[in-house]
């Protein structure tokens, strides 16, 4: 049996929700009959997004603001309160994904900058937000990790720290507020294609048939890949879980590292060679 999800008088926050897959995010969310507050520090991204699913058929409006910032985070429940009276979906989906370089070699404020962008906001967002889901009996949060969060990350040891805070934050919060009525999870995705991660830049032609090879699933990820999943966890089809990380990641964890190579049942973890 065939499900279609209804979102129909529900209201959606999506922080970065103009590109990539916040973008995504806001076109699902959407598409299933949710008001979309589209939240970005781009505002042409968030202006395009908005006319994109209003001209769909959709409901949405633009919020330009920067979740670094405590008084903009606080300005976003405000406004999406006073627009559409009640907020009950919260998607944290803002991350930066921009290694600075080894740690060894970083400084302190590349740290902080980390921390503003990929947990600071997380943190500031919900605060701001989860009362009022808490005070409605009801709501959903999703918030986007990274599978970095899960594995050891060797690049950017700073960022895979956040985001294994983030992933600890989604199952305590949703500890927390489970007795209100609200529930907490969060997506971790991987080897998505993407305006930040840009797989067709950072992988030359000469290496694009070898996406089976490092991909359980057999290829690279797409936004809706993750928005999809989102829209599940936002719906009362994921009524009964909470507290979860969801890996959105085409197999990539579960393959710890090692990848198949084209020689049935052999693997490898040396992609570029197999």
């Amino acid at each position: 049996m065939t499900v279609e999800i209804q979102l129909d008088g529900r209201v959606a926050v999506v922080t970065g929700g103009g590109d990539g897959i916040g973008g995504a995010i806001s076109d699902v969310l959407a598409a299933a009959g949710a008001h979309v507050v589209v939240v970005d520090i781009d505002a042409q991204h968030a202006a395009a997004r908005v006319d994109a699913i209003v001209n769909a058929g959709g409901s949405a409006q633009v919020l330009v603001a920067d979740v670094r910032d405590r008084e903009q985070v606080a300005n976003i429940a405000r406004v999406a309160i006073e627009v559409a009276g009640h907020i009950d979906i919260l998607v944290n989906n803002v991350g930066d994904y921009r290694p600075p370089g080894p740690f060894l070699s970083g400084d302190e404020d590349q740290w902080a900058a980390q921390y503003e962008i990929n947990l600071l906001h997380v943190l500031r967002c919900s605060r701001a937000i989860v009362p009022g889901m808490v005070e409605q009996g009801s709501g959903s949060v999703i918030n986007v990790s990274s599978v970095e969060g899960i594995r050891g990350y060797p690049h950017d040891p700073v960022y895979g720290a956040f985001k294994a805070a983030v992933n600890h934050f989604t199952r305590c919060l949703a500890l927390d507020v489970a007795s209100s009525g609200v529930r907490v999870n969060a997506i971790a995705p991987d080897v998505t294609q993407t305006t930040q991660v840009d797989y067709e830049r950072l992988v030359p032609p000469e290496l694009r048939d070898q996406w089976p090879v490092w991909v359980p699933i057999g290829r690279v990820g797409a936004p809706a890949d993750n928005a999809d999943v989102v829209l599940f966890l936002a719906s009362d089809l994921s009524r009964f879980v909470t507290g979860h990380v969801i890996p959105t990641d085409g197999g990539t964890l579960l393959a710890g590292g090692w990848f198949r190579t084209s020689e049935r049942g052999r693997w490898t973890n040396r992609p570029r060679n197999p």
